[in-house]
């Protein structure tokens, strides 16, 4: 038997990214994720339709491949893919002591910086291999 143990930083940013409560139904609903785990800076954000879209493709992308098997939609992973290949990010020479992983965006778009850091969550989950507990 093993011992049960809290998951990461990264972990928890996925799991709610990919869960009922990480549901993206509008620009607001995102602005509201990247708020909460603080991945954009303070103030307004204006969010287009295109980055919602984005956000969208990333969940969607992620869900598939914590869901595996039989059923999976290979085309969500294909467009989810497509979003982490557009994303810069860039690996911190010193640790954050805030940051939840060692990448950073390397971007300047709130948005896309938001989602940069979501990749570099996505990145530390699967490096850790906490994906294997977040897809049971």
């Amino acid at each position: 038997m093993t011992t049960p143990t809290r998951p990461g930083r990264a972990a928890e940013l996925i799991k709610d990214f990919v869960s009922a409560e990480g549901h993206l139904a509008d620009r607001a609903d995102l602005a509201r994720f990247l708020r909460k785990y603080r991945l954009v800076t303070e103030g307004a954000i204006p969010i287009t339709l295109a980055d919602l879209d984005e956000a969208v493709a990333l969940r969607d992308g992620i869900r598939a491949v914590l869901d595996g098997g039989p059923g999976t939609d290979p085309e969500a992973i294909v467009r989810g893919q497509k979003v982490l290949d557009g994303l810069r990010v860039t690996v911190r020479m010193e640790p954050d002591p805030e940051g939840a992983v060692p990448l950073a965006p390397a971007v300047v778009d709130e948005v896309r910086r938001g989602l940069a850091r979501v990749a570099g969550a996505w990145a530390a989950v699967l490096a850790t291999e906490e994906w294997r507990d977040l897809s049971e």
